[in-house]
């Protein structure tokens, strides 16, 4: 490589870099005060751009000169702020005393309802934005052409960093956000309004995302996806610099863009998982992020909410039992389709209930609980491949493939906490979703593995129906039992107080550890069941949407209630099955339901019924 070639990809680096930066500078700062992680601010960054795109187009010949396509940004990212003033007043400002997981569950419903909107307001297709008034040209580095545009990206990344440092150093505003950012709690008891000033922090924070989306147009088409491309980046940039930290996110900005342009050169084989890589290193070597602080006692998830688990009563076992019989006699009333369903549904009861366990009891959350239900299913695969084990061997091998796997990687995971935790799992989820995808001699990459059915004995969809009733029935009890042994009380005591369980005598780390190998068996045994459902497998089962599926159904049911993520994964499957045929714009549905879900049903679907039908004491 020569030095006009490296200075022009370095250039470039940076160009993407200030982009990035503008948008996780907004989600950091958002998260910072409200301690809110806004799944839904890649919408955000989206809509700036296509905002921006219809302000020019409605402006004619005028969009073609600078005034004009400068407004026109500047316009967008405004309209995007405004829009955030609604989300926040209408949307989280009611579920601010909820527990964190629900404003990231809600905002996951809205980033459902704004890729159909873009894709009803602005079509399915590719938007390619006009150039730049001005700055259309290129100039000459070293013999290279770069273009002036991405010049002046680099310029207003540095820009935007002074601006916000000015503004939250030498404003009234500014001194309230970083008191709000280490103890809002104190900030609220000096008599701020805090309403006014998480509103004032989401519409600073939309803006930005706006902007960058806005600044974008020039540089690339707008795509109704883009929202899930850009979030994933923010959050790893966010994350790497410190949550909370601008100073961070711009130094974590520039890392990520410089890999971007230089790591399919120097590491074409781990391109994909590069930048997970980097954050998993850091997340090691500095927990908060390379300028984050660890979190004050009054901004750690609110725990001390959750109710108390209890044991069922006898009107629940009662529920249960008739639960029981029904799921017995489903194969005399459904068809071949219908049971398909109810398998799928009963495998992810059983991956999700795994999840909630670990969220629940264990308070650990976690954005890639997939690396395990991959893990299992791919284990049990490559037995039956390769070495022509018999499906009953895999049955076993799969979850101890899968633990071994959550206990290798959690020793380190569970050191972390928050946030931080959440973004370590996905991480790992990453790193072996790209090992799956490139490791093509031994998973088949992309294409996968096929042809991994179930025995003659158990090859009727009906048979397979009973065995899969059978283990996952096995599977939810013994995650019950685990809940209310004192394993589980010792989990619950760690997770509402940890200076308290170890004072008296409770190995916090050790038990975490436990939880999370113990919860990643039997997502490992759920995705060994689903294999063989399926009779193949690829990549897409280690992915960030497997994950994302798993929290929502999580979360969906209530991590309050035991029976909460089972209840969870049945209504999002029946959702799914049932709303999907409806409409082509059926991801927008399935998130206004999820919306109305989260606002409705602070407790999850199952929470208020589990504790009418518990025990007292």
């Amino acid at each position: 490589m020569d030095l006009g070639f490296v200075a022009v990809q370095f250039l470039n680096g940076l160009a993407s870099a200030s982009s990035l930066f503008l948008t996780a500078a907004g989600l950091t700062i958002i998260f910072g005060v409200t301690r809110i992680v806004n799944f839904a601010h890649g919408s955000l960054y989206m809509l700036g751009a296509y905002c921006a795109l219809s302000l020019l187009a409605a402006m004619g010949p005028w969009a073609s000169t600078p005034t004009g396509f400068w407004l026109a940004v500047l316009a967008a990212a405004a309209a995007v702020g405004t829009i955030g003033i609604v989300v926040e007043v209408g949307l989280l400002r009611p579920i601010y005393r909820a527990p964190e997981l629900f404003p990231l569950l809600l905002t996951f419903g809205l980033v459902l309802i704004v890729q159909d909107l873009v894709k009803y307001l602005w079509g399915p297709e590719d938007v390619l934005g006009p150039r730049a008034p001005g700055l259309a040209s290129f100039v000459r580095i070293f013999g290279y052409r770069f273009p002036q545009y991405d010049l002046l990206l680099i310029a207003i990344g540095p820009l935007a960093l002074l601006a916000i440092w000015l503004l939250f150093h030498r404003t009234r505003f500014g001194i309230l956000v970083r008191a709000a950012t280490e103890d809002r709690e104190m900030v609220e008891a000096l008599g701020v309004n805090q309403r006014l000033l998480f509103t004032s922090v989401f519409f600073l924070g939309a803006t930005l995302a706006g902007l960058a989306g806005a600044l974008q147009i020039p540089r690339q088409a707008a795509t109704p996806f883009m929202d899930l491309d850009i979030i994933v980046e923010a959050f790893v940039v966010t994350v790497i610099g410190g949550m909370g930290s601008v100073a961070g996110a711009f130094l974590a900005a520039l890392l990520i863009g410089e890999l971007h342009a230089f790591g399919i050169l120097l590491f074409p084989r781990i391109t994909l998982v590069l930048v997970f890589l980097v954050m998993a290193v850091v997340l090691v070597l500095r927990p908060s992020g390379l300028l984050g602080r660890p979190e004050a006692p009054s901004a750690a998830s609110r725990h001390d909410s959750f109710p108390p688990l209890r044991p069922f009563g006898w009107r629940a076992l009662a529920t249960v039992a008739v639960v029981l019989v029904l799921l017995l006699l489903l194969p005399i009333f459904v068809s071949e389709y219908g049971l398909k369903v109810a398998i799928d549904t009963l495998v992810f009861a059983l991956f999700a209930t795994s999840l909630g366990f670990l969220m629940g009891p264990g308070g650990l959350i976690s954005f890639g609980h997939a690396a395990w239900f991959g893990l299992g299913a791919y284990a049990a695969a490559l037995l039956v491949d390769h070495l022509g084990a018999r499906m009953e061997v895999t049955f076993l091998a799969a979850p101890l493939a899968a633990g071994l796997g959550a206990s290798l990687f959690g020793w380190v995971i569970v050191r972390l906490s928050g946030v931080y935790l959440a973004m370590l799992t996905l991480a790992v989820a990453q790193i072996l979703y790209a090992i799956a995808f490139q490791w093509v001699e031994l998973t088949g990459g992309d294409n996968g593995l096929i042809g991994i059915w179930p025995p003659e004995w158990a090859r009727g969809r009906t048979v397979y129906y009973y065995l899969v009733l059978a283990v996952t029935l096995s599977g939810l009890a013994l995650l019950g039992r685990a809940t209310f042994a004192p394993f589980g009380y010792a989990l619950r005591g760690i997770r509402d107080s940890q200076p308290r369980a170890e004072a008296i005598g409770i190995d916090a780390p050790f038990h975490r550890w436990l939880a999370f190998a113990f919860s990643g068996a039997l997502a490992g045994l759920a995705g060994c069941v689903y294999t063989f459902s399926n009779g193949s497998i690829d990549p897409s089962l280690l992915a960030i949407p497997t994950s994302v599926d798993a929290l929502v159904m999580t979360l969906l049911g209530g991590i309050h209630a035991v029976s909460g993520p089972a209840i969870g994964a049945l209504a999002f499957t029946l959702l799914e099955d049932l709303v999907m045929p409806l409409t082509d714009y059926w991801r927008a549905l399935l998130g206004a339901i999820i919306v109305l879900l989260v606002l409705g049903f602070r407790d999850g679907l199952a929470g208020s019924l589990e504790r009418r039908f518990a025990t007292k004491g």
